[in-house]
Parts: C-alpha cells; sequence; structure tokens
C-alpha cells in the first residue's frame, strides 16, 4: 500500500526535479495533484517549473558540492533528474549511501545523460540494433571517422545536449568543420568530444513510450503507450502526433528494444526511447529516462499524459497508458532575443477547431527557444496535424 503525506507538513512527500523546464513543469503539477510537495531546481531563476512549484532553488546542477549540500539540506524521498547537466556521479554517492532515491536509478541518470554511456550500453552490452558510430575527440578523428568507413551521409552530435542542440547531417568533406564547430557550441558541457554515425535511410522516426511501474503484487511491470510520430529538423523537434501507423511486425521489434534497454536500466518511471524504422526493421537510437519532448501531445490524446505517467510511476501508483483520442503538437518558438516577451493571437489559435495551448513561462526567448506548444485533438492524425500547425502560427510571439 503506498502512503502519501500532506504537503508543507511534518509527514509530507518530497519530490526533487532536477531541471524544471516546460517538461518539468508538467510533471510537478500532476505530482501536485497527488498532493507531493515539490522542489523544483534550476540553473536560473523562474524557469517554468520553479513557478509552479512549492519551493524554487537555483544552483549549479553539474555543481557536486552544490547538489550534495541541496539535497541534504531539503531531504527529497525522491530526486527526479528532468535535465542531462547533473553530477550524476554524487547521485550515485547519495544512493548508495541510502540518503535519497534517485529516478529512475542514480546508474540509469549516469548512462544516458550523455550518448556514450548509453550507445555503448544498447550496442555492445545489450547487442541492440544501431547505426554505425564512433566517437571522436577532435576534428582530425572525426575527419579519420568519416574516411575509415562511417562514409557521407552521417550525422554528428555532441556526447551531451539536449533538444537537439550541437547537431548536424554531414553531407561531404566541405562540412566537417563546420558540423565539428557546431556540435561544441552546442554541447551542455565542454567536452570537447562527439558521436558520429552513419546515416540510415529510414522511412521515419518514432519515440516509443515505455513505462516502468509496479503491478497490483508489487512488481515491475512495463506499459507501451501507443508510437508517436514526429518531425525533426536540425535534431530538435518541431511537431508530433500519436498514433504513428507501423507495420506490427515493426512495432513488435520497438517495444522488444524498448523493453530490453528499459529493463537493463532498471527503476520506475517513465523512459522516452527513440527509433528509427524502415519497413519491418527497428533501429535504437537514444532513450530518456524521463518524458520527452515529442511526448507533449499526450496531454491531448492519453488518458494519462507522459507526465501523469510518470508521476504515478514514480510514487509506486498504477498507471494507465491507453489512447484517448488521436492528436498532434506544434511547436511555437520564440523567433527573437529578447526578455518578458508578450503573445498575441492566443485567441484566435484557440478557435481552431479542438486545440489547446500550452505557453511555458520562460523568462527570456530565444530565436529558436521553445516558449509554447498548441495541441490539438481529432478523428484522425491528418486533421489534427493541420489543426495544431495552424494554432501554432497564429500565436506570435512580440516584444513589448
Amino acid at each position: 500500500m503506498t502512503t502519501l503525506g500532506t504537503p508543507l507538513s511534518p509527514h509530507a512527500t518530497k519530490v526533487m526535479l532536477l531541471g524544471s523546464g516546460e517538461l518539468g513543469k508538467e510533471v510537478l503539477i500532476a505530482l501536485q495533484r497527488l498532493g507531493v510537495e515539490t522542489i523544483a531546481v534550476d540553473r536560473y531563476d523562474h524557469a517554468p517549473g520553479q513557478q509552479v512549484a512549492h519551493h524554487a532553488r537555483t544552483i549549479a546542477m553539474s555543481d557536486p558540492a552544490q547538489l550534495q549540500a541541496l539535497i541534504e539540506t531539503e531531504k527529497p524521498h525522491l530526486v527526479v533528474p528532468e535535465i542531462e547537466a547533473i553530477a550524476t556521479p554524487m547521485l550515485e554517492q547519495l544512493e548508495a549511501a541510502g540518503v535519497v532515491r534517485v529516478i529512475p536509478t542514480a546508474r540509469a541518470a549516469r548512462l544516458t545523460m550523455d550518448r556514450e554511456g548509453i550507445r555503448r550500453l544498447a550496442a555492445e552490452t545489450l547487442g541492440l540494433p544501431t547505426s554505425p558510430y564512433q566517437f571522436c575527440d577532435s576534428l582530425a578523428e572525426l575527419q579519420a571517422a568519416i574516411d575509415g568507413g562511417i562514409g557521407y551521409p552521417c550525422v554528428v552530435k555532441p556526447v551531451m545536449s539536449s533538444s537537439g542542440k550541437g547537431q548536424s547531417k554531414i553531407d561531404g568533406p566541405q562540412d566537417v568543420q563546420k558540423a565539428w564547430d557546431y556540435a561544441m557550441a552546442g554541447g551542455r558541457v565542454s567536452h570537447g568530444r562527439v558521436i558520429v554515425e552513419g546515416f540510415i535511410d529510414f522511412d521515419y522516426e518514432i519515440t516509443q513510450l515505455t513505462v516502468r511501474a509496479l503491478g497490483a503484487e508489487g512488481q515491475v511491470e512495463t506499459h507501451f503507450c501507443d508510437p508517436i510520430g514526429h518531425v525533426q529538423v536540425s535534431g530538435d523537434y518541431v511537431e508530433s502526433w500519436q498514433p504513428h501507423p507501423m507495420h506490427p511486425a515493426a512495432l513488435e521489434k520497438a517495444r522488444h528494444i524498448a523493453k530490453t534497454v528499459t529493463d537493463n536500466l532498471g527503476g520506475q518511471g517513465l523512459f522516452g526511447v527513440e527509433l528509427f524504422v524502415q519497413g519491418e526493421q527497428v533501429w535504437f537510437s537514444e532513450v530518456s529516462p524521463r518524458p520527452h519532448d515529442t511526448g507533449l501531445v499526450t496531454l491531448c490524446t492519453q488518458h494519462q499524459s507522459e507526465f501523469e505517467l510518470h508521476a504515478r510511476a514514480i510514487l509506486g501508483l498504477p498507471v494507465d497508458a491507453s489512447l484517448r483520442n488521436p492528436g498532434a503538437s506544434a511547436v511555437i518558438y520564440g523567433g527573437m532575443e529578447a526578455s518578458g516577451i508578450v503573445f498575441d493571437g492566443v485567441d484566435e489559435a484557440l478557435r481552431v477547431p479542438g486545440t489547446d495551448l500550452r505557453l511555458f513561462g520562460k523568462p527570456e526567448s530565444f530565436a529558436k527557444r521553445r516558449m509554447g506548444v498548441a495541441l490539438a485533438r481529432a478523428t484522425d492524425i491528418d486533421t489534427a496535424r493541420h489543426n495544431a500547425k495552424l494554432a501554432a502560427s497564429k500565436v506570435q510571439p512580440r516584444r513589448v
């Protein structure tokens, strides 16, 4: 039996999120609906999640001393990493000492915070199908890897980044220097290391949201959401939809890959497993041990969104990953460098049938920063995608 305390009381159930962007904000809201006391941590003040949490804390989460001091002071029952740039060795030490439980586990947080750990686990330990790859520490190594077998076209990514930052496709020798420089600028930390992947001529990409939650007898059970299709530009998601149609054999393989990697990572919670699909063939790409940006669509498609599923799973509660109706999401970008922008056209966007909006409340806008998302439910995917993009186009960020 799971017992939950009352917030701001001596018996409160306390959950700390490390990273409080738009995804963390939705997790915090889901936790608060269950009476959980929440602590939102980020590297800057007034992050979206900090605006709704019981407590807001601002630290450099990649600094082991700052992270340890905060956890020991706040004494949360659960620590939930929501971004990659975290001092995960410190989390492993605190978990091993019994100070705190890390979601899904401290080991999973460490392995998935950089592309090298998770790719080596998937390809070399678990034997899952992936694109050919090499890790490189310099421009010369990158060129040698491409010339030595990876070939053109290929994709270069920093070993640690989020939302496609620093990721680019190389079509020929003229693109190599530019791709290296872009990867160095886009990494979450100054790591100087990239992964270069041979390009797979896939038909489409999906996100297979996978939930590890406790069953009635206390055993871990795996649940799958319907596959999510998405469009990426420069590695960053711009629209997504659910369900994405798949050949039954490909769906079975996708779920086998997702279960294999999440079983190894262990713990409880929701994982976003990214996969390439061509016909009936499926390749593992990446996994995040947390809600996925493409999964924002589940706010309008599922009985329980990915955020509610994550909150319930980490608390040991039952989950329902079933689809309610088809739907789609489309990103609203800032389009400018400015602080405290306003949004025109919100009323017009919400007049599009079956739509909803999430404006994230980020205090500062950048040209390609996600500032919101339009959501649309419909009886079919084509209508939902059209309406989501139409609604997003009507929201116009503006300097004051």
